[in-house]
């Protein structure tokens, strides 16, 4: 099971909501809208998937790196590195 099955309708309503502005960005280009209104909405969608992103890392973290830690000091060590790869990863997006 995922650490997000919880939470999975609630990560499936925010990313449709995402979905929407994306297309609502291409219909702003479509009609040639300001530049910087275009930037403005791609900000938006930027911090909306930034958040849905930070809430699997906590997920993540709450479910996945704490199980492996009550199995095993190699389970929790493997878990704790793929997690911070996944931070790394944020971080430099």
């Amino acid at each position: 099971m995922a650490g997000y099955t919880g939470s999975k309708d609630d990560y499936l309503k925010r990313l449709r909501r995402i979905e929407g502005q994306v297309r609502g960005v291409q219909r702003m280009v479509d009609e040639d809208t300001y530049c910087i209104d275009v930037l403005t909405q791609i900000s938006a969608i930027t911090k909306a998937l930034q958040s849905v992103s930070l809430g699997l890392l906590e997920d993540h973290i709450g479910h996945c790196v704490v199980g492996a830690a009550r199995e095993s000091d190699d389970a929790a060590q493997a878990k704790v590195e793929e997690a911070s790869a996944a931070i790394a990863r944020l971080v430099r997006s």
